[in-house]
């Protein structure tokens, strides 16, 4: 990864649970550095930003209004992010993972590809990719942690993407889902209280 934004300084880094954070399609990784402060100082957070230049933006793969996408681009993103935690995941405790709107696609791909990596994941106002290739080769043998917030009435996330997630997350995750009215396809200091309760839940324990 070309730019990663961290929480703390890289002597503070060692022996701490690492949540690795990934932003929207047309954003960057500045999206995510605005959350640090509302998330458990425990951590250590860094945020990525994608490799795909959108406009003056960035993505991890191309995306249209419909979420449909090239899976080759998806898998090339997702290599990308995997190679780089394991340069890193030595230092660390352990690593979760948060995505929000197309970084949820991304964190959620990690999470099929890689289960035995990852100690919680989070989603926010995104969606899981459908797709048969990685439902054929995907296998927990314990249904991993899951965050899921968002708004119902979001309206960037079309209705067919919603429902393959929600069903995707309860069948295949320990599901905690929470809804904020009013949010918009955004994120919200009241989730992040909620997201942080969960990580202490399933990370520290």
């Amino acid at each position: 990864m070309e730019t990663v934004m961290w929480s703390k300084p890289e002597s503070e880094r060692d022996g701490t649970p690492l949540l690795v954070m990934m932003h929207g399609y047309g954003t960057d990784e500045s999206r995510m550095v605005r959350l640090f402060e509302y998330l458990p100082a425990e951590f250590t957070c860094v945020a990525l930003r994608a490799p795909m230049v959108i406009g003056d933006h960035y993505g991890w793969f191309l995306l249209d209004y419909f979420l449909a996408n090239d899976f080759a681009d998806v898998i090339a993103a997702t290599n990308t992010v995997q190679a780089w935690i394991n340069s890193v995941r030595g230092q660390h405790s352990s690593v979760s993972l948060l995505g929000y709107s197309q970084g949820m696609a991304m964190a959620s791909t990690l999470l099929r590809l890689h289960p035995a990596d990852y100690r919680a994941t989070v989603g926010l106002s995104g969606f899981v990719l459908e797709n048969e290739l990685l439902s054929l080769t995907e296998s927990f043998t314990v249904p991993p942690p899951f965050f899921w917030g968002r708004d119902k009435a979001d309206l960037v996330i079309n209705e067919d993407a919603t429902a393959y997630t929600g069903q995707w997350l309860n069948e295949n995750t320990r599901l905690t889902a929470r809804t904020y009215p009013g949010m918009g396809h955004a994120m919200s200091k009241t989730e992040m209280v909620d997201v942080s309760a969960f990580l202490r839940h399933y990370v520290l324990g």
